[in-house]
């Protein structure tokens, strides 16, 4: 078994919300270079992308939603 870690990104959505959120963590990789999420971290979530290293998001889905007021 590989010790080695690597911080990623990932982006998932919790289980009872649409709200798109990311978090940066550092997991083991196995013998292969791939990431090993716990299945601490994964309960409640549907993960959508894990990304390498720390990744700055500009704009997330939903982030720029305006009420139907202000639509012209």
């Amino acid at each position: 078994m590989n010790t080695e870690k690597r911080e990623v990104t990932v982006i998932y959505y919790h289980e009872a919300s649409l709200e798109l959120h990311h978090q940066v963590i550092t997991f083991p990789e196995n013998n292969q270079g791939r990431v090993i999420i716990s299945d601490e971290f994964r309960r409640g979530k549907s993960i959508v992308a894990v990304c390498d290293g720390e990744v700055d998001i500009l704009n997330k889905v939903g982030d720029r939603i305006l009420s139907i007021d202000f639509v012209a």
